[in-house]
């Protein structure tokens, strides 16, 4: 039987004043502060809330109350909605706003609260960081409501009294108003609780991500997204002492709170830890209060520093994800029969962040000295001494954007100029120094160290775990190593030389010379120089690139740069200077034509190039995260434009318009059909460049269509089971130990285990133009899951890029010894003809969380240089 919930017949608690449900709680409430019906039309719980009419209740609640509630626009999302947080604290704590920010700064420094005259802890709620994880918000603004309204409520009085609490109640307004829109259009008269009812199946790609369709709760450190670089300046802006991210999780389960999961991040120390006790308990006896189950440290770990717990709680606060099972709209009918409701998880993250708030008030001392101490440790070198020293004369563009990047999240970074020695090494084009002496060493280590250990004991129960035929419990990717994903030589000297300092808004130094009598020429090297070219495309300039390296005078070319001749670009070579200005790029005066070694301008290593137009399947069986990560590398990054085209509308003249087309990560199986494979296989046959990404590899590597000539591997030991007829046969065998029966019940044709996430080494085929920009190895690149493909044989193709050998694989993080053994020397990029046309294929997305830009000239080359060698 179908079960559901009128939608007219949501109700609050039962234990909400009948007079006044608009607060979680029964109490008394002031009339003069606007009711979330009064301003929206429904009551908290009864309807999935707008991202607008979030912003418009807070509104109102600042014009009520000016005195106790003020709004921040702290960032843009990329459709243009405004992300808020509002401050709320008594009148009186208002009325000093500024000087007891100032004291934040001050203690943010390690300053003793004792020392500081205007001083308040601040606690940071924030909530719907994933836009189809809705209950939150609503949450938020009872909350709100409750903390302005509340007459004679001791807890209230306490919170308002003793603390500054921040309200972040819609952190991806892109994605909740996709889901929003989604639902209300399916809704009828009633809301359906049936899992399989239109309402809880959200089309592609669904409101979990922002509008490039990321994940913002992985952005923290990479800061890709607006939504992420304005919450982390107002975060730095505060140094919340608690900060709180409120999720949802699968409909089918409870509530979680801290303690957190094992593992925890090596550089979080055991105090830190304890707070979490001290507020995990606090909201056991609020959910107590109310019979709501839970659980705590399970599931959700605070290992990965791009987390919007773990990012904070590096910085020195306490910060935790709380988990609450979603309805995915007003209604959810769980496997057990019980019905979960919208308002029943409003209620339990108003409890949850009501607690939170209410442990700080009451132990102000406790997280403020805390916090101060934290900070402090740091400075005086309690994360660890010395001076990590980043190269400058390789990858230039990517060292400043990083440097950039660092600085944005509150890290001192210094130039040293070139030459300059460190380490007992010479850097000749200078170098980029971060001290570890800095309040945010720990952030710091984890970011720039080559590899965060994992727990020793965690690392041995998750290898009984697979023992025992269990699957791990890690949530998330083991390396981060942020300057090896940049692809940049990072080196930590015992002491090192710091220069000037380095501002997030600082732009980058360019080289923009004049044009030559020749032209002008692009290096190969790096991000910005990658950029360079593409917008010279785009502004209609026309260049040329050798997959050869030359040298020209005292300049050195390596292969990939790319030529703009004055005869190519007539009037309009000038630009180029101009864009190498903006973007702080390299663009260097050529007086002849004539090189001092390599291929003349007029040999036939060079292609002439110009802006190919570029497509991307989207839509059904595609990656959201894929696809996003891709389109966002290209358009924002490398300034390459990308049409989206919905795979059920793959056909040969909406092909024909494009010179590459991208196919992200995915199953494509249903979602183009025979007539979409082969139309993409006719597509590149006729001169088109196809790039596919991760698992859309082995589909696109089987059957009449493919377009690699790969092989899939199964788990080492084992060996695909043929069958002949309807008997599958086997030899008999003898089972002497349980050892001998675990493999006999194995899985014979079974993937490699599926790896959690880590850093690997390269090799390069540097007679392939599609490596060029890279000399010995590409970056390392990220890898993960269970995708491993044989080599690419001689006669099919060419592998490109390879994983490096099992003794020097890792680069950083953890990995299953059977991984290491077996992915050595496989295939991460590889590139096939196609008639006329060419297949190039990635095993794991290069685009990854849109951090990976070390691999940026990789994805360059194929979309940018490929389609020119092609034709």
């Amino acid at each position: 039987m179908i079960r559901f919930l009128a939608a007219a017949a949501f109700s609050l608690l039962a234990l909400a004043s009948p007079a006044h449900a608009q607060s979680m709680l029964d109490g008394t409430f002031a009339e003069d502060i606007p009711t979330l019906e009064q301003v929206a039309g429904h009551r908290s719980g009864a309807r999935i809330t707008p991202p607008e009419q979030a912003v418009a209740y807070f509104e109102a609640l600042a014009e009520a109350a000016p005195d106790r509630f003020r709004i921040f626009e702290y960032a843009t999302s990329w459709e243009g909605r405004p992300l808020v947080y509002a401050v709320v604290t008594s009148a009186d704590n208002m009325a000093r706003l500024e000087a007891v920010q100032a004291d934040l700064t001050r203690l943010g420094n390690g300053t003793p609260p004792a020392q500081l005259a205007n001083i308040l802890p601040v606690t940071w709620l924030t909530y719907g960081v994933h836009g189809n994880e809705i209950s939150s918000t609503d949450a938020a603004l009872s909350l709100a409501y409750h903390l302005l309204a509340s007459e004679g409520d001791a807890i209230v009085d306490a919170i308002m009294a003793n603390t500054i609490v921040v309200i972040d109640p819609s952190q991806n307004p892109d994605g909740r108003a996709r889901f929003v829109h989604e639902y209300r259009q399916q809704l009828g008269i009633q809301a359906f609780g049936d899992r399989g009812t239109a309402g809880h199946d959200e089309p592609w790609p669904g409101g979990r991500t922002n509008h490039y369709l990321f994940d913002l709760n992985r952005d923290w450190f990479a800061l890709t997204q607006p939504e992420t670089r304005g919450k982390v300046a107002a975060v730095r802006d505060w140094h919340p002492v608690v900060l709180v991210d409120a999720h949802e999780m699968g409909g089918d389960e409870s509530y979680f709170f801290p303690p957190s999961a094992d593992p925890f991040n090596p550089h979080i120390p055991q105090d830190q830890r304890d707070k979490q006790m001290l507020l995990g308990r606090n909201i056991a006896t609020w959910m107590d209060r109310f019979g709501q189950p839970y659980f705590t440290r399970e599931v959700f770990d605070a290992f990965y520093p791009g987390y919007g717990d773990t990012w904070p709680t590096l910085n020195g606060s306490i910060a935790m994800t709380f988990e609450q099972a979603s309805a995915r709209g007003l209604v959810w009918e769980r496997k057990d029969g019980t019905m979960l409701t919208y308002a029943d998880g409003v209620r339990n993250h108003f409890l949850s962040t009501l607690a939170t708030a209410q442990t700080v008030a009451e132990n102000p001392n406790l997280f403020l000295n805390d916090y101060a101490a934290y900070r402090r440790s740091a400075i005086s070198g309690g994360a660890g001494t010395g001076t990590y020293v980043i190269d400058l004369s390789q990858k230039r563009w990517n060292a400043e954007q990083l440097a950039r990047r660092l600085a944005f999240q509150g890290i001192a970074v210094s130039r040293v100029a070139g030459p300059a020695t460190a380490c007992g090494r010479r850097y000749p084009a200078g170098y980029l120094a971060v001290s570890r002496s800095q309040g945010a060493a720990r952030l710091i280590r984890s970011l720039l160290d080559a590899t965060t250990d994992l727990p020793a004991d965690y690392i041995a129960g998750q290898e009984a775990r697979r023992d025992a035929d269990l699957p791990h419990e890690l949530y998330d990717t083991t390396a981060w190593s942020v300057g090896m994903m940049s692809g940049l030589d990072v080196a930590l000297c015992g002491s090192a030389a710091t220069g000037s300092a380095i501002s997030a808004e600082d732009p980058v130094t360019a080289r923009a010379d004049a044009p030559g009598a020749f032209g002008l020429a692009v290096r190969w090297t790096d991000s910005g120089q990658v950029r360079l070219v593409a917008e010279a495309l785009r502004a209609g300039l026309v260049g040329r690139t050798s997959d050869t390296a030359f040298t020209a005078g005292a300049e050195s070319f390596p292969r990939g740069s790319v030529v703009f001749s004055r005869g190519d670009n007539a009037e309009k070579i000038d630009e180029l200077t101009m864009l190498a200005s903006r973007i702080g790029a390299e663009v260097i005066a050529l007086d002849s034509g004539w090189v001092d070694s390599g291929p003349n301008l007029g040999s036939d290593k060079f292609v002439r190039l110009t802006m190919p137009r570029v497509a991307m399947l989207w839509d059904d069986g595609v990656n959201p995260l894929s696809a996003g990560a891709m389109r966002y590398v290209l358009e924002q990054r490398l300034g390459i434009a990308v049409a989206p085209i919905r795979t059920g509308s793959v056909d040969p003249s909406v092909l024909s318009a494009f010179q590459v087309l991208l196919v992200p990560d995915g199953n494509y199986g249903r979602a183009l059909g025979n007539d979409g494979r082969s139309a993409i296989a006719s597509y590149a046959r006729n001169g088109g460049v196809v790039v596919v990404l991760g698992d859309a590899m082995a589909g696109f590597s089987d059957g009449d269509n493919a377009l690699f000539a790969l092989a899939r591997e199964t788990a080492l030991g084992t060996d695909p089971t043929d069958e002949e007829g309807s008997e599958r046969l086997v030899a008999g065998s003898e089972i002497g130990d349980e050892g001998d029966y675990r493999e006999a019940i194995a899985d014979p044709s079974r993937r490699p285990d599926i790896l959690p996430g880590a850093l690997l080494n390269t090799a390069i085929d540097r007679n392939v133009f599609l490596s060029a920009g890279y000399d010995d190895a590409a970056p390392v690149v990220f890898a993960a899951g269970d995708l491993i493909f044989a080599p690419l044989g001689r006669d099919a193709g060419h592998n490109v890029v390879r994983f490096a050998d099992a003794g020097n694989l890792l680069a950083s993080g953890y990995m299953w010894d059977e991984n290491r053994r077996q992915m050595a020397f496989k295939p991460f990029m590889v590139a096939q003809p196609a008639g006329s046309g060419m297949a190039i294929g990635f095993t794991h997305d290069p685009s990854q969380r849109g951090y990976l830009d070390g691999l940026d000239m990789l994805i360059a080359n194929a979309v940018l240089i490929a389609p020119a060698r092609v034709r």
